[in-house]
């Protein structure tokens, strides 16, 4: 493990993390609340957050993808990291989605399907910057 690969963790675990907070937190909060399912206390009040969790979890994701874009598809540009990160979180989160859809309360299918397009853009733009930052002499 090399100091670029943890530098680019850490940048696609922030970038993942800021994004999730613009997107989630901010920008579609109400409209993925109005399409919650018939489960109730399912997301946690901001004052109730266990952000070591959230910021690990980040920060594992990150890992993730550095570690596939420098070993596995020499990745090192943002587009490419856009691209592959667009395709790979497109297919995680809706069988992701699918799958808690089928099996849960949670969402309805417009806040599963709002959640693979959000999820998608953030892994565009997160693998993106893991690419960048690879691809630097």
């Amino acid at each position: 493990m090399n100091s670029k690969v943890i530098i680019a963790a850490v940048i696609g675990g922030f970038s993942s993390f800021l994004l999730g907070w613009l997107f989630y937190g901010i920008l579609f909060k109400e409209a993925l609340a109005g399409m919650a399912g018939s489960a109730t206390n399912v997301m946690r009040a901001d004052s109730e957050m266990v952000w070591w969790a959230l910021i690990v979890g980040n920060l594992v994701i990150g890992y993730l993808v550095a570690f596939m874009w420098n070993s596995w598809a020499g990745i090192s540009t943002f587009m490419g990291g856009a691209k592959a990160g667009a395709i790979i979180g497109f297919l995680f989160s809706f069988g992701w989605d699918m799958l808690m859809y089928g099996t849960t309360n949670c969402m309805q299918m417009s806040g599963a399907l709002l959640d693979v397009m959000i999820s998608t853009i953030m892994w565009a733009i997160s693998a993106g910057l893991v690419g960048w930052w690879l691809g630097r002499s």
